[in-house]
């Protein structure tokens, strides 16, 4: 599989309960919080390092953002939650204490229960 055939199926897989912030989460912008565990998924089957960088939006405010790093080339399947004009610089480690960005985003217990979520829909959905 493609990353384009999976970023269709990972698309398909998001939902409020996957979502970073559900009360604002609707279809018509249903990238909206999902970059954390996005970036993990991808990181599941396509490898390469888990990045981050604060998104800055055309009104200034800033927001963090998680996206991939693989083969020397950017992949950001939830781009699209951000409004035209926005910036995201090129994305660093974010570690903190832990050992990979990946350790440091599962050690937090929100990101962690939506990242199993949104990894069985993916899988169910590669399935079907």
């Amino acid at each position: 599989m493609n990353l384009i055939e999976f970023k269709k199926v990972l698309q398909k897989s998001w939902s409020k309960e996957t979502s970073y912030c559900p009360d604002d989460w609707s279809n018509s912008n249903s990238a909206l919080g999902q970059c954390a565990v996005s970036a993990l998924v991808v990181n599941d089957y396509f490898g390469g390092d888990i990045v981050w960088a604060d998104a800055l939006l055309p009104t200034g405010q800033k927001i963090s953002h998680y996206f991939n790093f693989i083969d020397g080339k950017v992949v950001d399947l939830t781009r699209s939650q951000f409004p035209e004009g926005s910036i995201i610089p090129e994305g660093s480690e974010k570690k903190k204490d832990f050992s990979s960005t990946r350790e440091f985003m599962l050690s937090n217990v929100n990101t962690k229960r939506r990242y199993e979520q949104l990894k069985g829909i993916v899988k169910n959905n590669l399935a079907a």
